[in-house]
């Protein structure tokens, strides 16, 4: 049985860590896909329809391959809260979250077009951020330059000392890959884990 290419549909280095720590072989391919979220969506609707979307697009161009696709928006009381992508944005998100508790929406799309097989997950994690001053909102952003992390906050850096709690039952889901929701969906793809030493197949 020939294995099948594992290829995370992802430029991101976050997601691009996480998965190195299943000691598989995998490639990285850019989705090039429109982030913009429709007029209504609901933040865990975007990051589903971003996640597949991404692992569609990916699998267009390697139809034989299992591909990853992943997406994460916060979500502020039914507020969607993406990647900020400037100082001036990533100020307002975080004076708009500190104090509250805000749920991180992680999703995750695993697609084989050569093998028929697609499905998506999603990991919600609950974030209460503590009621942070203007001066340490500075400080974090010029000492972190979370620009590319959705809601501003990157907590495997500096961001965890925004935060009062984390509730989840996928913790690598706040990073930005929910590894427990993709191990088991990539092993239903035929990707093997845990079938050698070092986990190689």
């Amino acid at each position: 049985m020939t294995l099948r290419t594992l290829i995370l549909g992802s430029t991101s280095p976050y997601r691009r860590e996480l998965l190195q720590r299943l000691a598989i072989p995998f490639e990285v391919a850019s989705p090039n896909v429109d982030e913009s979220p429709r007029p209504g969506e609901a933040p865990a609707q975007l990051a589903q329809r971003l996640a597949l979307a991404k692992a569609r697009a990916v699998a267009t161009n390697f139809p034989e391959a299992v591909v990853i696709g992943s997406d994460q928006v916060a979500d502020l009381n039914g507020e969607p809260l993406g990647k900020p992508g400037t100082h001036e944005r990533a100020v307002a998100q975080l004076r708009q979250m500190r104090g509250k508790t805000v749920v991180f929406q992680t999703a995750v799309a695993v697609v084989c077009l050569q093998g028929g097989f697609e499905q998506t997950e999603i990991a919600a994690v609950k974030v209460k951020f503590r009621d942070l001053s203007d001066t340490e909102i500075e400080n974090y952003l010029q000492t972190e330059q979370p620009y590319d992390c959705a809601g501003s906050a990157k907590s495997e850096g500096l961001g965890i000392a925004l935060l009062d709690a984390i509730d989840s039952d996928d913790p690598t889901a706040l990073v930005g890959l929910p590894l427990i929701r993709t191990c088991r969906m990539i092993r239903a793809a035929g990707i093997p884990l845990l079938s050698a030493p070092g986990g190689q197949p």
